[in-house]
């Protein structure tokens, strides 16, 4: 039974314990990924002999992997230091290891895409370098059968107008990173969200969705805006350079809670809504009382653009190419394991009121790099940013065997930036150009497959 929570303090303690010395620190990325039907670009299915299901199946009976099951349905697989999981409309996770270095995470994540693609292609189902399901609208897509997820869903229609998209269709990557104490995890916390409209600009790749144009680069970072008020965007509080852990942890108490687990079952409190952590703790639910697994549980619940857990989450980027995918991570190490790289990486952003963060971040969903508030351009401070990080991945120091530092990992990225471009700016390009609005060559043009993507 986990320890149950007796005042704020063991919340915040929480926190606390996972601090670790710089030379532990550790970088893991998730990578969402979209699936579709090759031949016409709709949404696979999860059950069937052509679903998702079916890819977890044969991942583990070809590779080893261990299944895990609910209600007698695979739902995830297992490996000794990573996982592959199920997003709630069938987008296909890599939770990777926690790499010391990102030429780690490229093995891993290369070998990952190489036994996807070799399973994919014998379904005939295509794996998207996109971070939004192109084609399929929300009905046609099956929700996967875990409760987690039916507790969920209804709830998202209850609290904003595209939680439920933001389920089914959406698919971005994450990196996850290590703190050494309190003020470097805070600081960390708060270069992050201050570089929110930057990172949602660079790494925009959702301009496609119900079958055509959406009218946003990132349709994906406009979705989370209108998920759920509760959990989600950027905490004011965060920019007080006097914010803690505590901060964080009465914050965290306000959010309204998706349930609990008890004897490996969810206990639904989502009805009536507003159940908070706070009154959970202070009066129980039921006869139950609160632990500190459901305080773990409770902050996967909170979908802020970087999130506070023993570790801290950034989450704002669109998925990307295949060929890009590393570049989020990298950039995340070269700014926030570099001292002087996540203080130059505050100084571009750090002069902005709340009010001009919330509008530039709009700005980027829809114009992407090129977004400006008053005279500064987005792709301006792109650049510095992307320059930034690839300093200090370059002082860092970490080789791969042919002798390069991790910078090369953003060294496509850099050009893209250049150029005046995103993803998304490539596909709505491609898409009015040569793709001429057909489904079959965007498939063709965005699939894991085409190495030219991007």
């Amino acid at each position: 039974m986990s320890e149950e929570i007796r005042s704020i303090a063991d919340l915040i303690r929480y926190f606390s314990e996972g601090a670790k010395a710089r030379e532990h620190w550790r970088i893991g990325t998730e990578y969402e990924k979209v699936a579709v039907f090759a031949d016409s670009g709709y949404a696979i299915p999860f059950s069937g002999p052509r679903g998702a299901e079916e890819i977890l199946r044969r991942l583990a009976d070809r590779y080893g992997y261990e299944p895990e099951e609910e209600e007698g349905r695979i739902l995830a697989l297992k490996a000794p230091n990573s996982s592959i999981t199920l997003e709630p409309g069938g987008q296909i996770e890599l939770s990777g290891e926690q790499c010391a270095d990102i030429h780690c995470a490229h093995e891993e994540f290369s070998r990952h895409v190489a036994q996807l693609r070799e399973v994919a292609s014998g379904l005939d189902i295509a794996l998207l370098g996109l971070g939004m399901q192109p084609r399929s609208r929300l009905d046609q897509i099956e929700l996967l059968p875990k409760t987690r997820y039916r507790i969920m869903y209804p709830y998202m229609a209850r609290r904003g107008g595209l939680g439920q998209r933001m389920m089914k269709q959406t698919a971005g990557v994450q990196a996850n990173l290590d703190y050494s104490d309190e003020a470097d995890a805070m600081r960390k916390l708060r270069v992050a969200m201050g570089i929110v409209p930057l990172l949602h600009a660079i790494f925009a790749n959702s301009p496609l969705s119900d079958g055509g144009l959406n009218g946003y680069l990132s349709f994906r970072g406009r979705v989370w805006l209108d998920t759920d008020p509760d959990r989600c965007g950027i905490p004011p509080f965060v920019f007080n350079e006097q914010a803690g852990f505590e901060d964080y942890a009465q914050y965290a108490l306000d959010v309204p809670m998706y349930f609990i687990i008890r004897d490996h079952r969810y206990l639904d409190l989502t009805r009536p809504p507003g159940l908070s952590f706070r009154h959970f703790l202070a009066h129980g639910f039921q006869s139950y009382r609160a632990t500190m697994d459901d305080w773990a549980n409770h902050l996967t619940t909170i979908f802020t653009e970087a999130r506070l857990k023993r570790y801290l989450e950034l989450r704002s980027p669109d998925s990307q190419p295949p060929a890009l995918m590393l570049a989020f991570p990298a950039l995340c190490k070269g700014l926030l394991y570099d001292a002087d790289c996540t203080l130059a990486a505050w100084d571009l952003v750090k002069r902005w009121s709340f009010e001009q963060r919330l509008a530039f971040d709009a700005q980027a969903h829809k114009a992407g790099l090129e977004a400006r508030l008053d005279r500064v351009r987005m792709r301006d401070l792109a650049l510095e940013l992307l320059e930034i990080a690839m300093s200090g991945l370059s002082r860092q120091g970490a080789l791969n065997a042919r002798g390069d530092n991790e910078s090369i990992y953003l060294l496509r990225t850099l050009d893209l930036v250049r150029g005046g471009h995103n993803p998304a700016s490539l596909v709505v390009g491609r898409w009015k150009g040569a793709w001429n609005y057909d489904f079959a060559r965007l498939v063709a043009g965005t699939s894991y497959d085409n190495e030219e993507w991007a």
